[in-house]
């Protein structure tokens, strides 16, 4: 269970976030200042610092976390489920949870126009993409085959994302489900 003081923090990041988000929208990535992030949310710069520490990690800050989430949740799903049917369910299901944030969207359209953005987000991307794989080969997956399951499966993640950032409201499961069926691996 979370502690209270780790949902203020929680709670002030996520304000942090909606500020900067907007801010971002507004003006630009790259035009938008941490000062101006920390005046709009009524805070100085080196409070903004306890909680981000760059500009950049108000919008990737989520992606570590989310790391190792998802190696927990692989390591949690039946033993004998197969390795693709693994990452399917489990990468499935938080493109579900984000789909049901419309912050998520944007997010990921401001790292798709933001150059620098998207430099960090591929560099954090993978290095989950590493744990994932680690996280195969602990469920007896030969390293070679989770290297190719996992670089497979984010593709299928970002040709989704791409083509749902791209969209008037596509239903981003069904293009999941979609990359998922396409790629899956003969028997």
């Amino acid at each position: 269970m979370t502690g209270l003081r780790e949902r203020a923090r929680q709670a002030v990041r996520a304000e942090l976030t909606e500020v900067a988000l907007r801010l971002f929208a507004e003006r630009g990535f790259e035009e938008t200042t941490v000062d101006d992030i920390a005046r709009e949310a009524g805070m100085s710069k080196r409070s903004f610092f306890r909680y981000f520490p760059a500009k950049e990690d108000v919008v990737l800050g989520g992606v570590d976390l989310m790391g190792e989430r998802i190696v927990a949740e692989l390591a949690a799903r039946p033993p004998a489920e197969d390795p693709w049917s693994c990452l399917h369910a489990v990468l499935r299901g938080w493109a579900e949870r984000i789909d049901a944030e419309q912050r998520a969207l944007e997010s990921l359209r401001l790292i798709e126009a933001t150059p620098a953005l998207r430099a960090r987000f591929h560099a954090r991307r993978e290095e989950t993409r590493r744990l994932v794989a680690d996280a195969l080969v602990e469920r007896g997956v030969e390293p070679f085959t989770a290297d190719l399951l996992t670089a497979a499966a984010g593709a299928a993640l970002e040709c989704a994302s791409r083509a749902w950032a791209g969209s008037d409201g596509a239903d981003r499961l069904a293009l999941v489900d979609r990359a998922f069926a396409e790629l899956r691996p003969a028997r």
